[in-house]
């Protein structure tokens, strides 16, 4: 935890910033770069600033490990929920065509959800890394 009051606000006041960039990058990334896991890395990063300067306690207590174990398994719920749905629809795995009877509307759904999965994992990963190491107290 870092006791500088400059530096607290101008984080309170850049950490929204970081996350709304995060959902900028999230949802247009099938439209130009970006995507889910540039995304979830600049998400992450926002937590991670986060616990830098108010501590990995009050990191742990905005995103508990319990929630962040949860999210995890969202995310590659989300990415591999659709790839089912592709097949029990007849089509092979991730063939976002079969999400639509509109081949378009169906790759752009289809782009959508699995990249908000990989956005959601990525980011729950790294902070769940990030407070792994961060917690250790060695001399």
């Amino acid at each position: 935890m870092i006791d500088n009051p400059v530096l607290r606000i101008i984080a309170k006041i850049i950490i929204p910033m970081i996350l709304l960039f995060a959902l900028y990058v999230q949802f247009h990334g099938d439209f130009g770069p970006g995507g889910g896991f540039q995304a979830g890395v600049i998400f992450a990063a926002g937590f991670i600033l986060y616990g830098l300067v108010f501590g990995t306690e009050s990191l742990r207590s905005a995103v508990p490990p319990a929630v962040l174990r949860l999210l995890i398994a969202v995310g590659l719920a989300l990415f591999a929920g659709v790839g089912v749905i592709t097949m029990l629809a007849g089509s092979d795995y991730l063939a976002y065509n079969a999400l639509s009877e509109d081949p378009i509307a169906g790759q752009h759904l289809g782009i959508l959800v699995v990249e908000f999965g990989v956005g959601v994992t990525v980011s729950a990963v790294m902070i769940t890394i990030f407070l792994a190491f961060a917690g250790r107290n060695d001399p």
